[in-house]
């Protein structure tokens, strides 16, 4: 089997690569990666097999044909602008998120349409996509009303997923990422990025800025469970889903408060003194507008997984991710 990861020089994309050569995906073996990222991604020293890393720009369509001619089996599609930055620079945002999507899947169209080939695509979609008015919990039929360009990008995005599925071109699925916390390493420019520093920060003895509001709630998973349910996604049988491909996933939902309450039962109450609030309005602006909780009941039936609270999400730092 041959898996193509776009964006896997980030984060997840590196954690990716990693536990699919632990675990496989499923009940295949895989014997060869396409590695692709704006710079070079680092090759794993521990897989057998082929890997081929590539530094390019996902916003050019050459770029798309590029990674598709070996024909992928699974492709995961994690490259994106980040919220934050994709606010601020709405020409960036368009053509990483919007543009190289839709790049990928003609790309692919092109080869079904000469050959038998409609590979596993996996799109890595965000909660963002839903913007107020919210209701408390958020069921699967929500609607789609991004307040951010980042959101309207990703959901976009899922449209054409489910799209190019219904056609045949790809048996697609895109996942509503949960705020992936606690990120290792150091902040990047998403809007969400200050849910990880004030918890990773204090517990590196560094101070952290909160900028939003204590009663401020929001929906959780840690990188762990992230990277299972990615790897779910590239193996699980899709044949009950409806023509909507795109799922909302299990997480934690917890108010900043709560938050601060488990890092103190874990850590104690010293390190709650390294959290200095101040109220950013940009910040809040984009944030404040996004869902509070959710009920994936279609997730779930297909078996994607949540952390168990929010303490369990610090664990895993701890256990994964911290350094010293």
């Amino acid at each position: 089997m041959h898996v193509l990861i776009t964006g896997a020089g980030g984060m997840l994309g590196r954690k990716l690569v990693d536990r699919l050569i632990s675990d496989g995906l499923g009940e295949r073996s895989i014997n060869s990666f396409t590695l692709m990222d704006i710079i070079k991604p680092d090759n794993p020293t521990n897989f057998d097999g082929t890997i081929k890393a590539v530094a390019a720009d996902i916003s050019k369509a050459e770029t798309a044909r590029t990674l598709v001619k070996d024909r992928p089996d699974v492709i995961y599609h994690l490259a994106a602008i980040v919220s934050g930055e994709a606010e601020q620079d709405f020409a960036r945002g368009n053509s990483i998120n919007l543009d190289g999507t839709k790049h990928l899947l003609e790309a692919i169209r092109a080869q079904a349409e000469t050959s038998d080939y409609s590979p596993r695509f996996v799109f890595s979609s965000s909660i963002a996509v839903f913007g107020p008015p919210l209701p408390d919990v958020i069921e699967d039929t929500q609607r789609l009303t991004p307040l951010s360009s980042y959101g309207a990008q990703k959901a976009m995005g899922e449209l054409m997923v489910a799209d190019y599925t219904r056609k045949g071109f790809v048996d697609g699925i895109s996942l509503r990422l949960p705020t992936v916390t606690v990120r290792p390493g150091k902040p990047n420019r998403a809007a969400s990025g200050f849910y990880s520093g004030i918890i990773r920060e204090p517990l590196n003895g560094v101070e952290a800025v909160l900028p939003v509001p204590r009663d401020t709630r929001h929906w959780f998973q840690s990188p762990r469970l992230a990277i299972s349910n990615l790897v779910h996604a590239g193996h699980v049988s899709l044949k009950t889903m409806t023509p909507d491909r795109a799922l909302s996933l299990p997480a934690v939902s917890a108010s900043v408060q709560e938050m601060m309450d488990a890092l103190e039962r874990i850590a104690g109450s010293d390190v709650l003194a390294l959290i200095k609030e101040e109220p950013d309005e940009f910040i809040q602006n984009v944030v404040l507008g996004w869902p509070r909780a959710f009920n994936p009941k279609r997730a779930k039936a297909l078996g994607f997984q949540q952390d168990v609270d929010f303490e369990s999400i610090i664990q895993t730092y701890l256990e994964d991710d911290k350094v010293g």
